[in-house]
């Protein structure tokens, strides 16, 4: 079995696993980081969604052999201490969540979104937002969070 490292995080990690292992699988199984979600394992709906290497991805789509060396921030590595990320921030001032189920995903693709144009439109964020499935919200709130997330991340 080939072993990996990478970052998780912050923190060095490694282990070994079967050459067909997602990272969505060695993230939750490995390293019990389980606030990502396995919603469809097809990468349709992005509740996997992890940052490796700065950008969004979905981490069902990406074997952990091929993330080997890379570095990894999942939901748990947004807030610091007490302190949320403006994004979980402004996802708990705007209510834009109600199950929670694809929240760390969409909060995720969110920064993903903001970190590649740091103003985007109602309608850029929707386009963005495609990958992503929420099935209670309507997204509206959502795009109302990443509108303000937005704002503040520019501060």
């Amino acid at each position: 079995m080939p072993s990996i490292k990478m970052t998780v995080n912050g923190k060095n990690v490694s282990g070994e696993v079967e050459g067909r292992t997602l990272l969505v699988q060695f993230i939750r199984e490995n390293l019990s980081l389980t606030g990502t979600h396995v919603g469809c394992d097809t990468s349709q709906c992005g509740a996997c969604t992890v940052h490796v290497n700065g950008r969004a991805v979905k981490s069902c789509s990406i074997l952990a052999a091929n993330a080997d060396g890379s570095d990894i921030v999942t939901i748990e590595g947004l807030a610091d201490g007490d302190t949320l990320h403006p994004m979980q921030e402004a996802f708990r001032q705007h209510h834009a969540l109600q199950c929670g189920f694809c929240t760390p995903g969409m909060v995720m693709s969110a920064i993903g979104i903001v970190n590649d144009n740091p103003n985007p439109s109602e309608l850029e964020i929707r386009e963005a937002l495609e990958g992503n499935i929420c099935r209670c919200t309507g997204y509206h709130n959502i795009v109302l969070a990443i509108e303000a997330a937005a704002k503040e991340m520019q501060a």
